[in-house]
């Protein structure tokens, strides 16, 4: 066992973000943590961490070489690549957070063991001389791997390239599956192209590393994780397997839910009927109208089970004249006197809808603003006269941030529209104070919600979405990916999402060595299905479970009742004493 969390809770002011979070995390186990936006699961994350406490509850780790992988946009344009890789440790900030502890108790003084806080405070500074002693090394060797110079360490992020941004993400992922029993990561797969998306899954899946991971990349989830989290109204649900698997078992328990309801309402519909019918003839049924009476007041008032959280949407399309939309002859595009994309061919038509993939800075939004005639062409383009283009900025610069997200919307449907503005938010998940406050104050997720709703009204015929799915929970994207196969106008859109190009798209397009190559069919259409990778964990010895707490001292490692242990032949000789005294048992 490396982590243990009991029945956590944490509360921001009256808000109560996690109630009763319950999780267990072993050696080599991956776990992903879905939820909608909101929900709790980075504050999850930073209790595990330590980075914050829970209110109550209990948290048990056994281990201080725990990773920490945050969103790459954390990161500031001024922070040099060294302290960004350093900092990939969670362990070191760790180690650095108790001794400011430490500092902070000794400042205030009182009756407190001031040799003990010494020779803790001496045993983190050797731990954490020891590491900045190796961690040159460490880094020299990764970027060798991934054939990096070395002398980029000392420059800042913002003077990278997107491909150069991308090997840092690929080299701050190495460094902690190596050295760390957990990483702990949050949207790791945030604007990353596919390419780099499907080496980290590969890297992690041939690694010892356990994984926690909060992400709303559900092909990431069905490759990587073998568990997943739920957090729904701050309580945690596990189910085993991956997201396709918690899909199918999460639609299962609705479905027994509401047989459980139906039943319960129809036994209590007939006992209202027969205690209305015995209420005509009191005299001759009273002892019976008594009892039926007490017995349907004490039975338990359940409420129906919600069937369907996901409320579906209509994106108006207007009229349009003609079946042609984009047609493409041979098109290049140039840049400050650099051709990007050359030998362009496309044939859009009324009902495509043409998904955009490749890596980042190979030309794929340089495509779409030359659509939207923001950038001058070679060749022939031709988009419809009678297209109305409805546009999805990833960075939405359509929001005004000093509004809500009621008042924008009313800016586009008219201010008297209040009730319809509120029902339109409500489709994507968005009630009560997300409504009233501030977009300033929103998340990028609900800010990417306002956006959508925006396009709802545009009356358009061409909708152009610009990674429409970064930041946004899988309950909206379900949501989403609904409403644009519904759509009967045109949809391009770029993304790295795979889920939302199999569900969403009969056209993909790839961006690659200068040109686009547009196939028929969805990602996996032309990609294939993935061959079953075979995740280490569950090649890496025989499962045996802790009967009684015991010490290995080969590897300096305690067990305790209830973990979960893999042991290779290799290291069947550390564990022959506890295996000779019952203390394990072959699951």
């Amino acid at each position: 066992m490396l982590v243990r969390a009991s029945s956590l809770s944490k509360s921001y002011g009256p808000v109560k973000v996690l109630k009763d979070v319950t999780l267990q995390i072993d050696d080599g186990q991956r776990v992903g943590v879905v939820g909608v936006n909101g929900s709790g699961k980075t504050t999850l994350l930073k209790i595990i961490l330590g980075m914050e406490r829970p209110d109550t509850g209990e948290i048990v780790r056994r281990t201080d070489k725990i990773g920490y992988m945050s969103q790459f946009t954390d990161i500031s344009n001024d922070s040099i690549i060294r302290d960004v890789l350093s900092s990939s440790y969670g362990f070191v900030e760790n180690i650095k957070r108790r001794m400011q502890e430490i500092d902070d108790i000794m400042a205030v003084g009182g009756d407190i063991d001031w040799n003990a806080l010494v020779e803790e405070n001496l045993d983190l500074e050797n731990k954490l001389q020891s590491f900045e002693a190796t961690i040159g090394d460490k880094l020299k060797d990764i970027f060798a791997e991934i054939d990096f110079p070395i002398q980029i360490l000392d420059r800042k992020i913002g003077e990278l390239s997107g491909g150069e941004r991308t090997k840092v993400m690929i080299a701050k992922l190495a460094v902690q599956v190596r050295d760390c029993d957990l990483l702990v990561m949050d949207e790791p797969t945030s604007h990353l192209d596919i390419t780099t998306i499907e080496w980290m899954e590969d890297f992690i899946i041939n690694s010892d590393c356990a994984v926690l991971v909060v992400s709303h990349d559900r092909h990431f989830l069905d490759d990587v994780v073998d568990r997943i989290i739920e957090i729904e109204n701050g309580k945690s649900t596990e189910y085993k397997g991956n997201y396709s698997a918690y899909v199918e078992k999460k639609n299962a328990a609705i479905e027994r839910k509401l047989a459980e309801f139906e039943r319960y309402d129809n036994q209590r519909k007939r006992e209202e009927a027969l205690i209305n019918e015995m209420s005509h003839d009191a005299r001759r049924y009273m002892a019976s109208y008594r009892t039926r009476k007490l017995l349907l007041d004490k039975m338990d008032v359940k409420e129906r089970p919600d069937e369907n959280k996901k409320v579906s949407i209509t994106f108006q399309a207007a009229q349009k004249s003609g079946k042609n939309m984009i047609i493409a002859d041979n098109v290049s595009l140039e840049y400050d006197g650099r051709t990007i994309l050359k030998g362009i061919n496309l044939d859009i038509q009324k009902g495509d809808k043409l998904g955009i993939f490749g890596s980042n800075g190979a030309g794929k939004t340089t495509l779409i603003k030359a659509i939207m005639g923001d950038i001058p062409h070679k060749g022939n383009l031709w988009v419809a006269p009678g297209a109305k283009i409805g546009y999805y900025s990833q960075n939405h610069e359509g929001l005004d941030l000093d509004l809500t997200a009621e008042e924008q919307i009313l800016l586009v449907i008219g201010k008297d529209k209040k009730a319809e503005a509120r029902n339109m938010l409500a489709h994507f998940l968005l009630t009560g104070d997300d409504v009233t406050h501030k977009m300033s104050s929103l998340s990028g997720g609900q800010r990417a919600k306002v956006s959508m709703c925006m396009l709802l009204n545009g009356g358009t015929n061409l909708l152009i979405l610009d990674e429409p799915t970064n930041y946004v929970d899988i309950e909206s994207k379900h949501i989403l990916e609904q409403a644009l196969a519904e759509y009967d106008g045109v949809v391009i859109t770029i993304t790295h999402d795979r889920f939302f190009l199999d569900n969403v798209c009969n056209k993909v397009a790839e961006v690659a060595n200068g040109t686009v190559t547009v196939h028929n069919g969805n990602y996996t259409d032309l990609k294939g299905v993935p061959k079953p990778r075979k995740k280490k964990s569950e090649s890496k010895g025989v499962k045996y479970r802790v009967l009684s707490p015991f010490t290995n001292w080969t590897l300096n490692k305690k067990f305790v009742k209830g973990d979960v242990v893999f042991i290779t032949e290799e290291d069947m000789k550390g564990f022959e004493t506890a295996m000779n005294q019952g203390k394990l048992r072959k699951a």
